[in-house]
């Protein structure tokens, strides 16, 4: 009911949007005669932000089609290496670039948000590694037909893409998946497997939610499981592929982050306002670029995301020892080759500040040589992995650690 609910609000909007977008062009049409009064322009900026705000969203594009090499300008192009029923492994081949560079695994969250939104992460890697990527699907776009994805799933198929990739890569996860990742790497320690990473960067991620809570760990702390089950999850309607999935929704997991910071939302789109008024359309693009990003969301199964409030926020279990993969316990005093680095943002709201340095402390088998850690000063969740503090400060810190560990 509540997904049918919502198709039924996302069509009104749909339409309503269309003729806002519509009715802003006209008020602002030389043809008009009321583009020219003193409210026109007013009239057509409202018009304007509530087109975008109201507007349905598919999958963005990646949009990189070109790199600097050493100042050479270098085409790059998707591929698609190895295919799964809930994601697959994605490729950007830069021609002719160098074939010894580090080949550099960025396993994106599967948070309610689409891999793009790691767009600025694999931008800024791309001239100096062979970048692949984690190109999570949406859950209700996948027939029930195709069985179910939960946290052991997630694990096997980060190994899985390490294997097609092949011995000798690097691995970077960003927040949500740097439990997932981290108990592949331990599992694979343990079994000297081939293709265990050299390298480990974990950014923003929560190993152990028990250092420095945020709202999000309050969130999933003081409700018991059980209402989880009863109030987030829904059943996947008719018009969907995966119709009869149970689904955690990608709009309930938006109006989660929007409640979280809610004011800064209405000011942001109040400026937007405002831009657009007096005729700065580039500032007014920049807001619309990153919304139109942030805004366009995807279901998680109700099994993974179920298990991942359960396994890592509630009871904790990797940084206690009894996290299990499969019946097996995942061990982080396994991990004795593959070095870790572990970042954190000194103003991250979503992660605090010793939930992700804790993944080196777990791993009391590694050399101390093997572990770095870097805190990002001024820098909130989204900072360390996306826009200038990203490329200026944090992405130097990583290129060096994966240079010094291949």
């Amino acid at each position: 009911m509540l997904y049918d609910a919502y198709e039924v609000q996302r069509s009104w909007l749909a339409g309503a949007s269309q003729l806002a977008n519509l009715s802003s062009s006209w008020m602002n049409s030389p043809a008009n005669p009321l583009s020219y009064s003193s409210a026109g322009p007013i009239v057509a900026a409202s018009l304007d932000v509530f087109a975008h705000a109201a507007a349905p969203r598919g999958k963005p594009n990646f949009d990189l089609f070109d790199t600097s090499i050493d100042g050479r300008l270098v085409p790059v192009h998707e591929d698609i290496v190895l295919r799964k029923p809930f994601g697959q492994l994605k490729r950007f081949v830069r021609e002719g670039a160098p074939v010894d560079q580090p080949k550099l695994l960025i396993v994106a969250p599967m948070s309610g948000h689409y891999a793009t939104l790691l767009r600025g992460t694999v931008e800024r890697m791309l001239p100096g590694h062979d970048v692949y990527i984690t190109d999570w699907r949406d859950a209700k776009m996948v027939p029930l037909s195709e069985g179910a994805f939960d946290l052991d799933t997630y694990i096997d198929y980060l190994i899985e893409f390490l294997e097609a990739i092949g011995p000798g890569a690097h691995m970077l996860a960003v927040c949500q998946p740097s439990v997932p990742a981290y108990a592949a790497v331990a599992l694979m320690n343990a079994d000297q497997h081939a293709c265990r990473p050299r390298s480990l960067t974990l950014m923003g991620g929560p190993i152990d939610t028990r250092e420095a809570p945020t709202a999000v760990n309050t969130l999933a702390t003081q409700r018991p499981h059980a209402w989880f089950q009863r109030n987030v999850i829904a059943t996947v309607p008719m018009l969907y592929p995966g119709s009869g999935r149970k689904v955690y929704p990608g709009f309930l997991q938006l109006a989660g982050f929007m409640t979280m910071n809610l004011g800064s939302h209405l000011v942001s789109h109040w400026e937007m306002f405002k831009h657009l008024v007096v005729g700065d359309d580039e500032s007014a693009d920049a807001t619309r670029e990153f919304y139109d990003e942030y805004r366009s969301v995807c279901d998680m199964t109700a099994e993974f995301y179920l298990q991942t409030v359960d396994v890592v926020f509630q009871r904790h279990l990797l940084p206690k020892g009894e996290f299990m993969h499969r019946g097996r316990r995942v061990d982080p005093g396994a991990i004795t080759d593959t070095a870790l680095l572990a970042i954190e943002g000194e103003r991250d709201d979503i992660s605090g500040v010793g939930q992700t340095k804790a993944a080196l402390k777990l791993a009391t088998k590694l050399g101390e040589a093997k572990k770095q850690y870097l805190l990002a000063k001024d820098v909130g969740h989204y900072g360390i992995f996306n826009g200038r503090k990203w490329r200026e400060r944090i992405a130097p810190v990583v290129e060096k650690f994966i240079a010094s560990h291949s």
